[in-house]
C-alpha cells in the first residue's frame, strides 16, 4: 500500500469521523476535549478500517460465488485515484450537507470497484456489482449497529451517573 494511500485513506476516514461528531458537539457542548479527542481518533480508525475493508469485503464474497477458486492470488485493492472520490465523499458527509449526494458518491465510488472485481474474478459485471453493494451495504450496517450499541450503552451509562 502506498503512501499517498494510506494519506487519502486516514484523510477520508477522518473527514467521515467529524462528519458523525459534529451532531454530538452541536447536542452536547460539555463534551471535554480529552473525550472529543479519543472519539475522533476511534472515529477515524474505525471508518478507515471500513474504508480498506470494502473491496477486500467485496472480493471475499466473490470468493464464496464463485465455483472455482481465482487464481493468480492478486486481491482487489484500492488505488489512489479511486480512494480520492472517498476523500470527497467524507468531506460532504457532513449532517445536513447532503446525504444524497454523498450517497451517491459512494455508489459511484463503488461502482468503480465492479470492473476490477470482475476482471480479477472472472464473476459477471452484475455478479461483481451484487458483491460490492453486498459488501458496501453490510459493512455499513455493521458499524451503524455498533455506533447504535455504544451510544445506548454511553446513554445508559450517563443515567445511572448520580447527579
Amino acid at each position: 500500500m502506498s503512501p499517498a494511500l494510506v494519506v487519502l485513506v486516514v484523510f477520508a476516514g477522518l473527514s467521515e469521523a467529524v462528519g458523525r461528531l459534529l451532531p454530538l458537539v452541536a447536542r452536547r457542548s460539555r463534551v471535554s476535549r480529552p473525550i472529543m479527542a479519543g472519539l475522533l481518533l476511534t472515529g477515524t480508525v474505525v471508518e478507515s478500517a471500513v474504508i480498506l475493508l470494502w473491496p477486500v469485503t467485496a472480493w471475499t464474497l466473490a470468493e464464496l460465488f464463485l465455483s472455482a477458486p481465482v487464481s493468480g492470488g492478486e486481491a482487489l485493492t484500492w488505488t489512489p485515484g479511486e480512494v480520492a472520490p472517498l476523500l470527497l465523499c467524507a468531506v460532504i458527509a457532513f449532517p445536513l450537507l447532503g446525504p444524497l449526494l454523498h450517497t451517491l458518491l459512494l455508489t459511484g465510488v463503488g461502482a468503480g470497484l465492479v470492473t476490477p472485481l470482475a476482471e480479477l474474478t472472472g464473476l459477471g459485471r452484475w455478479g461483481a456489482a451484487g458483491c460490492v453493494a453486498l459488501a458496501g451495504v453490510g459493512l455499513a450496517a455493521a458499524v451503524e449497529a455498533v455506533r447504535r450499541l455504544v451510544a445506548r450503552i454511553s446513554v445508559a451509562g450517563v443515567r445511572e451517573l448520580p447527579v
